[in-house]
């Protein structure tokens, strides 16, 4: 849940529906320090919790500033803070979590960002020109009226190494993502990328032949498919493990909303799988993953209960 109440010092536009807000200590005070791809949880409105990319230079800490672009087909949070928040207002965040680091160590750094999905890359991109690194940050948008930050990222990146991709709603006038990234693919290159689903799954496709551990990506927004429909129908157990209780999961209900309603509580931000606020551990049973944040290796001893289910029978959780 948010823990800071920061002041919205300033409200740019960046790009057709593309806001930037920046967030300040009231007292002018120094906020708690973040690294490139961190996110902060933001209070939208009342009962309405949001996950947005710090956008800003990493070494900053009187500010963060996040991008939002405004999606009146969404779950309702860009739009609402588009109409409601005005430069003056007090609103209340999370400390940063980075469930999209930078790795230490890389040879090469390729970052690739679809729309508003630039915003984590930016931080990425200033602490790479920070440190003299070898990187290259290629950006997709429509037009010129949908690239964001854009006089940020000329003024602030070393031109050589910023490509902007203008395709005019037609991908395949745009970056050829394939070509791009078999000419890319090799020892200590790492790959980070960010954007709407099709660009997600033109990446994913690109780079299934690279090297494990070499390629990071965040979805900013859920994959199409509804969970309901991947997620067995049939109710099921669980179990915990400290006390031995069991609890039934009729069809149609979620396991947070049991657990809840037997006392337990388990914190929950986006309820779509994508900033794993609602981790759990457990110890039997398997599961059907409908996340898109936990790795192959956590995803063998953790779950995501907002969106992803047992395959049925009995779920030990570690609680």
């Amino acid at each position: 849940m948010p823990e800071l109440e920061l002041l919205v010092r300033q409200i740019r536009l960046e790009a057709r529906n593309i806001h930037s807000y920046e967030l300040v200590h009231p007292q002018g005070r120094a906020l708690p320090g973040f690294e490139p791809g961190a996110h902060i949880d933001v209070q939208v409105a009342d009962g309405l919790l949001r996950q947005y990319s710090l956008s800003n230079p990493p070494h900053e800490r009187h500010r963060y500033v996040i991008g939002v672009l405004r999606d009146d087909s969404g779950r309702g949070g860009s739009s609402t803070l588009h109409q409601s928040w005005r430069v003056g207002q007090r609103v209340r965040v999370s400390e940063p979590r980075n469930l999209f680091a930078l790795q230490p160590g890389a040879r090469r750094s390729l970052l690739l960002a679809g729309g508003i999905g630039l915003t984590p890359l930016k931080s990425m991109a200033h602490r790479l020109h920070a440190q003299g690194a070898d990187y290259e940050l290629h950006y997709c948008a429509r037009d010129a009226d949908s690239v964001a930050f854009a006089d940020e990222l000329r003024g602030e990146l070393d031109p050589a190494r910023l490509h902007l991709h203008l395709d005019g709603g037609d991908p395949s006038r745009g970056l050829d993502i394939a070509a791009l990234l078999a000419r890319e693919r090799g020892d200590g290159t790492h790959l980070y990328y960010c954007g709407p689903a099709g660009f997600m799954k033109a990446c994913a496709d690109a780079s299934s032949d690279w090297a494990a551990g070499s390629v990071h990506f965040e979805h900013f927004k859920a994959p199409d498919k509804p969970v309901a429909d991947a997620a067995p129908g049939d109710g099921f157990t669980l179990q915990i493990a400290s006390s031995g209780r069991r609890l039934q999961v009729p069809p149609g209900r979620g396991i947070v909303e049991v657990l809840r309603e037997a006392g337990i509580d388990i914190a929950t931000s986006c309820e779509a799988g994508l900033c794993a606020t609602c981790k759990t551990g457990y110890l039997q049973g398997e599961v059907e993953h409908q996340d898109c944040i936990l790795g192959a290796d956590e995803q063998r001893t953790h779950f995501t209960p907002c969106v992803s289910r047992p395959k049925g029978g009995l779920l030990v959780l570690d609680l």
